[in-house]
């Protein structure tokens, strides 16, 4: 049996990759690196000497809070039966090299994703993710090694006008929402590119997917901090982020409506486990009132810390196996 692939966002999640808890913040903050974060989360780390430092070594209590809140998540995964694998620790060599910009291993989401049979490492856009794949990679060389699936690696992101040259190609996991043959990918100028997103057109093309891309707002990291497909047929979206509107793929689906402003806190970003299971965080409990009046069991866990850095349930995750076989 192959156990590598995705039908879409809703089929049952059966193996998943779960991040870890590591983040070093700049020598010297990028404001376009924040600007993203909800008002009150960027002014958690105003007046605070953070430059250069680990998290934990700046607030070890929230880095408690925060471990504690990955563990939860991952309790009610194996609840429903979930298989979590989670990705080694930064090594002290990796944190080095990141000493200047920062590192990170804390949303694994974006730096690979799963389409069909697809396995594909992807080409983040700031500085101090650049390196996120390294600790999941074995990962992925073992179970490319085990299963049927291409695994294969976008391009490395160009320099030759500096490292903050727009050209890369971009792509980044929590862009891309996968309904079976249908590929919805976010641009908002903050993660994944006109490049990244041709790459990836010109590669699944050639295997029956359809690429639609989804311009965003420019405050929004990633599509998946504007839309969440649920279930067949129902959605939780920010219509004020998606510039465009609702894809035409997905206009007659019932909508659970979210402000720009829920957005930014990451009110799309939760996970279903299944058709009729999501998770969600208890801020978002108007969503899961909505759910549940549409009859699904909705699951909460207090994800505060995570949110904090821009990502919740679907960031902390990257599937493996979803699918109704």
């Amino acid at each position: 049996m192959n156990n590598i692939f995705v039908e879409s966002e809703f089929a049952p999640l059966k193996r998943v990759v779960m991040a870890q808890s590591e983040v070093a913040f700049p020598v010297k903050i990028d404001p376009e690196e924040v600007k993203f974060l909800a008002e009150e989360e960027s002014d958690l780390y105003s007046g605070k000497d953070i430059s250069g430092k680990n998290y934990k070594d700046v607030f070890p209590d929230k880095q408690k809070m925060w471990e504690e809140e990955r563990e939860n998540l991952k309790k009610v995964l194996e609840k429903y039966h979930v298989e979590v694998t989670v990705p080694r620790l930064l090594t002290d060599y990796e944190k080095e090299l990141g000493k200047e910009d920062g590192y990170s291993n804390f949303f694994v989401r974006d730096p690979f994703f799963t389409i069909g049979h697809f396995l594909i490492e992807g080409s983040l856009r700031f500085p101090h993710r650049r390196n996120e794949v390294l600790p999941v990679r074995d990962i992925l060389v073992t179970e490319s090694n085990k299963n049927e699936c291409l695994y294969l690696s976008i391009p490395k992101p160009d320099i030759s006008k500096g490292p903050k040259s727009e050209d890369g190609p971009f792509l980044e996991g929590g862009d891309i929402l996968v309904l079976n043959k249908t590929i919805f990918v976010g641009r908002s100028g903050l993660a994944s590119n006109e490049n990244g997103i041709k790459w990836l057109e010109r590669l699944v093309g050639h295997y029956g997917y359809e690429v639609v891309e989804v311009p965003l707002h420019p405050t929004i990291l990633h599509l998946d901090c504007a839309l969440s497909l649920v279930r067949e047929g129902l959605m939780i979206v920010c219509e004020d982020a998606l510039l465009e509107g609702i894809p035409k793929q997905l206009k007659d689906w019932d909508k659970i409506n979210v402000t720009l402003e829920d957005a930014s806190k990451l009110a799309t970003n939760g996970l279903p486990i299944n058709e009729n299971v999501y998770i969600t965080d208890r801020e978002f409990k108007f969503i899961g009132e909505e759910l549940e009046k549409r009859g699904m069991t909705v699951e909460y866990v207090d994800y505060k810390i995570s949110r904090s850095f821009g990502g919740a349930f679907r960031c902390s995750t990257q599937p493996l196996f979803r699918s109704n076989d």
